[in-house]
């Protein structure tokens, strides 16, 4: 009988742990099924862009876009980095933008 209720005892723990792993993993793909899509083609020159044109940024909305108009008074940006000093974006919010952002030549997106 004693045998039975350790063998039932790894069992019921091994089952625990395999639902654990299996969950964790599903959580992780769930996280990033729930990252936003990027599907902005082309560049944004945030020297040159308008209010409309920023918006196309991911994560960029209104405020965020008259705030880099409004750092941008100051003069033209001579690296993408330097709109970390802009308020509302941070590090990740620059890295997500990254690829979509040019401060020279023309706006294609």
């Amino acid at each position: 009988m004693r045998n039975w209720i350790v063998r039932g005892a790894a069992a019921g723990a091994a089952a625990g742990l395999l639902m654990l792993l299996s969950g964790g993993f599903a959580g992780s793909a769930e996280r990033a099924s729930r990252q936003p899509e990027t599907r902005l083609v082309g560049v944004v020159n945030v020297n040159t862009a308008t209010a409309e044109q920023l918006q196309l940024l991911p994560g960029i909305g209104p405020a965020r876009a008259a705030a880099i108009l409004e750092f941008r008074k100051a003069g033209k940006l001579k690296r993408v980095e330097e709109l970390t000093e802009v308020s509302g974006i941070g590090e990740v919010a620059l890295e997500r933008i990254r690829p979509h952002v040019a401060v020279s030549g023309k706006t294609t997106a």
